[in-house]
């Protein structure tokens, strides 16, 4: 159980209001159609993990800094949709975007995603969670038996569910799942419908201003720690047509995400500049929350860094509790040769 501070549970209301659209800015103007260079910038379309929340300001960040600028680039940064934005990639609606490496692996090996690669590590420990509130009786994986949970069906945390449970020591089949919409799930949690809710962990200080309650959160990384969180992916042809067009957005964005950590502050500042409903006292906590799970174990590891041998154990992990169809290896879902090093 995480306790938050009253200040900083108070900033988090407009973000639990409305969060899911983008809107521009001035960064949006002229200066961005040319690069820093003064040539012609590269136009990129842009998913956020999902909608416009301090956990994913530092795209904006990177965009309001003048990173993309740098490297040549003019962002078109739109509110994704979770672990489904890895569908609009590989689909060429999208570019670029983050999404859990579990859920890309899932959705890769049971046939329902293809033609895409991820090319960095957004967190080195996936944020997946159940979170509740005090009240509820649900303070271990095995008090979630017999309670009703809610989530969008292609939530990472609903579908990483059974193998969770499996690990947790949880009877799976005397848990309720319940489809809700993004946006309403902390609503559903605060109004008595549910009793937990599919969520990130930095999702902590809204859950805890609508609901008035402190929040419990079971992080899957307590039972799963190989899992990598969000993962940058971008198209396989892109990848393979792009692949130095492809380090310098990585290299970008990543120096955006450093940047945010740095200055988490500022960075719900901007946030707050380029989408009007943001809270920015909101945003720096889903930042300050998330450090933990950017950063590796290891301090002299570079951000963005992935290794195959921990996608390897999560791969073999998944296939032990008979979570995926078909068999696959890391560099199917990896490319090594365009990820940062270690």
């Amino acid at each position: 159980m995480r306790r938050l501070t009253r200040s900083v549970a108070a900033a988090a209301l407009a973000t639990a209001l409305a969060l899911v659209g983008g809107c521009s800015s001035d960064s949006d103007k002229s200066d961005d159609a040319k690069g820093g260079n003064g040539a012609a910038a590269e136009k990129v379309t842009y998913l956020t993990s999902f909608g416009n929340f301090g956990r994913d300001s530092y795209a904006w960040v990177a965009k309001e800094k003048g990173f993309f600028k740098e490297a040549g680039f003019d962002v078109d940064i739109k509110p994704g949709q979770g672990t489904g934005g890895v569908v609009q990639v590989a689909g060429g609606q999208a570019d670029f975007a983050p999404v859990d490496l579990t859920g890309a692996i899932l959705l890769y090996a049971n046939g329902q995603a293809k033609d895409f690669v991820a090319v960095a590590a957004i967190q080195q420990r996936t944020m997946a969670a159940i979170a509740t509130v005090e009240g509820k009786n649900i303070a271990t994986p095995k008090d979630l038996e017999g309670k009703k949970l809610a989530d969008t069906p292609t939530s990472v945390v609903r579908m990483l569910f059974p193998t969770y449970a499996k690990l947790a020591g949880i009877d799976a089949s005397k848990v309720t799942w319940v489809n809700g919409e993004a946006q309403g799930l902390i609503g559903m949690l605060g109004s008595g419908a549910v009793d937990g809710i599919g969520q990130f962990v930095v999702g902590q200080p809204t859950i805890q201003t609508v609901t008035k309650k402190t929040p419990v959160v079971l992080p899957y990384s307590n039972v799963m720690q190989d899992l990598y969180g969000n993962v940058l992916v971008t198209s396989s042809k892109i990848a393979k047509e792009k692949p130095e067009m492809v380090k310098r957005f990585t290299a970008a964005l990543l120096k955006g995400l450093e940047y945010s950590l740095a200055h988490p502050d500022e960075a719900g500042e901007i946030l707050k500049k380029n989408v009007p409903a943001a809270n920015p006292a909101a945003a720096a906590a889903e930042l300050q929350l998330m450090a933990a799970y950017v950063r590796s174990n290891n301090s002299g590891t570079a951000i963005g860094t992935v290794d195959n041998e921990r996608v390897a154990k999560t791969i073999a992990l998944l296939q032990g509790a008979g979570a995926l169809k078909q068999d696959l290896t890391p560099d199917q879902i990896i490319d090594f040769n365009l990820a940062p090093k270690a």
